[in-house]
């Protein structure tokens, strides 16, 4: 075992602030990693907050790490000292499940271990990025290619697989019209994504305030939601709609924008349940479904995609003591368009 600082939640209603926790030694399938740079993710606040109400404190939230590894243990064959790695939202789950055996371990039929506020197999509570260092079993580190800077690439370990996991399962590319609604913390990746995979991009916010921002990440066309007008002239265009957004709305209103076939998917999760009408979806055999982060393979395969198209996440790079702050700033939507912690604040 080993002592490292972090910076965790006691309860629900207080400040995140600095600790100390233990990590396990590594063992002979782990891989130690020193963390630089963690990515805050609007479920770190759900979680912290205690607003699902199944938060286990005290917390260490993050789940968007990146670092560079300083140990592996003596049976590791994939990473070695001074590799640049991830690490996303799960670090472990069953293995035997039929999840798990087809690489879709955000399914896992026992539930995945979480990076932060979970049980390990062994009962030990997980704790997340929000500290100096983690060790983790090799099956579920990630490699960060090497022109993705460590900083920007790491939000890609939650947000971006988040939103490539969708638009690649349902076939967004040449052809295919797809819509992103809303332009922040995962809608801006989302937007970057569904553009290099060929797709005709479509943003559709609340606002026109950042149409700039979304022309020049790849967006074809730019949509006010606030104008009633938007859902009139939309109306049974788009092959492919990504919910990004958590906060209520109707969703019937999008449903009517997709062509027949067409697939809504929601990856932003509301407070309440929203009531859908039948008729929407019968009168042009549509769906709508929901879709969870990916599984390892995929996860290295969008990193790999991401390098590829020269794909990172617009940042804002704070220090670990204005991570209370930040949350507050998110909550505002104040923020273009993902806060990274800069680890290396820790030892301040």
């Amino acid at each position: 075992m080993s002592t490292v600082k972090a910076y965790a939640a006691q309860n629900a209603t207080t400040p995140l602030d600095g600790i100390t926790i233990e990590r396990r030694s590594t063992k002979p399938h782990d891989v130690c990693i020193e963390i630089q740079y963690c990515g805050i993710c609007h479920t770190d606040i759900h979680l912290v907050r205690n607003e699902w109400g199944v938060s286990m404190y005290p917390m260490v939230p993050g789940h968007e790490i990146t670092g560079i590894v300083t140990e592996v243990g003596e049976d590791v064959t994939n990473f070695e000292p001074g590799d640049r790695v991830g690490v996303g939202c799960f670090v472990d789950s069953c293995r035997k499940c039929q999840e798990c055996l087809e690489g879709l371990e955000q399914y896992c039929a026992t539930g995945m271990v979480a990076t932060y506020n979970s049980k390990d197999y062994d009962g030990t509570p997980t704790m997340g990025g929000y500290s100096e260092k983690i060790v983790v079993n090799e099956d579920y580190v990630l490699h960060i290619p090497d022109n993705l800077p460590l900083d920007a690439a790491a939000p890609l370990l939650c947000a971006g697989i988040t939103l490539y996991s969708p638009l690649s399962h349902w076939g967004a590319g040449p052809g295919k019209k797809v819509a992103i609604i809303g332009l922040g913390g995962l809608g801006h990746i989302g937007v970057k994504i569904a553009h290099a995979m060929g797709a005709e991009v479509t943003v559709l916010s609340q606002s026109l305030s950042k149409k700039e921002d979304g022309l020049s990440m790849g967006a074809d066309h730019y949509y006010a939601t606030s104008d009633p007008q938007t859902f009139t002239d939309l109306q049974g265009k788009f092959d492919l709609i990504i919910n990004t957004v958590s906060a209520t709305m109707d969703w019937n209103q999008y449903l009517n924008l997709l062509r027949r076939d067409g697939a809504m998917v929601v990856v932003g999760i509301p407070d309440s349940n929203i009531p859908i009408a039948a008729f929407p979806l019968v009168m042009g055999r549509k769906s709508l479904a929901g879709s969870l982060i990916g599984g390892i393979k995929e996860t290295q395969e969008m990193l790999d995609f991401c390098s590829a198209h020269n794909i990172a996440c617009d940042i804002e790079i704070i220090p670990i003591q204005k991570v209370n702050e930040a949350y507050d700033r998110i909550l505002k939507s104040d923020v273009k368009y993902r806060f990274v912690i800069d680890m290396a604040s820790l030892k301040a």
